[in-house]
């Protein structure tokens, strides 16, 4: 006999409905993609310590021409509510107090994966195209690199890039801001 496995689908309302009644807290690590809820990893010591140095670094090169938010959530659609580790977005006098940032608002946003690189690729990568997010890095720490989708289609990014230390790489939005990887990496 074969068993058949439903799956409920959530939407960002239904989501946020879960917080309010207590079903899903602020100790509950978890993000909304493509409506399924995803138990976010725990966060290392070399992960936090590359999200602050990325965090120093783009707002000290972008100062006022961006705003700089970390490990904070974006809408993407009806059914996902993802939280990228830094996401460079347009400014905003309210600075997205009335409703989260959606994919128009960001420039670009950054991942950094100590063991979540084929995840990041596999799942969310796809999804910022389909919403498309211009720009999309990925920080892998393993592999001592940095991957840099651009040209967002349906299918994906139509341009990947791949920089290592030693490299310099910039934002499209932002080709004055020079950063290295040696800086990103530490």
């Amino acid at each position: 006999m074969a068993v058949e496995i439903l799956r409920k689908k959530f939407t960002v309302g239904q989501y946020h409905q879960m917080a309010e009644a207590g079903i899903l807290t602020e100790r509950d690590r978890v993000e909304l993609l493509q409506g399924e809820i995803i138990e976010l990893s725990p966060v290392g010591r070399q992960h936090a310590a590359c999200v602050d140095r990325l965090t120093e670094l783009f707002v000290l090169g972008l100062s006022a021409r961006a705003m700089v938010r970390v490990q904070s959530p974006i809408r993407l659609g009806n059914n996902s509510e993802p939280q990228p580790d830094v996401t460079i977005l347009r400014r905003r006098p309210d600075f997205y107090a009335e409703a989260h940032p959606q994919a128009p608002d960001v420039l670009a946003l950054v991942e950094v994966a100590d063991t979540t690189a084929e995840f990041d690729r596999t799942v969310k990568v796809p999804l910022y195209a389909q919403d498309g997010i211009a720009e999309v890095w990925i920080v892998d720490l393993k592999a001592g690199e940095v991957e840099v989708y651009r040209e967002p289609r349906a299918d994906g990014y139509g341009q990947i890039l791949r920089f290592r230390r030693g490299d310099g790489l910039s934002f499209q939005a932002f080709a004055d801001a020079q950063f290295t990887v040696d800086q990103i990496l530490g």
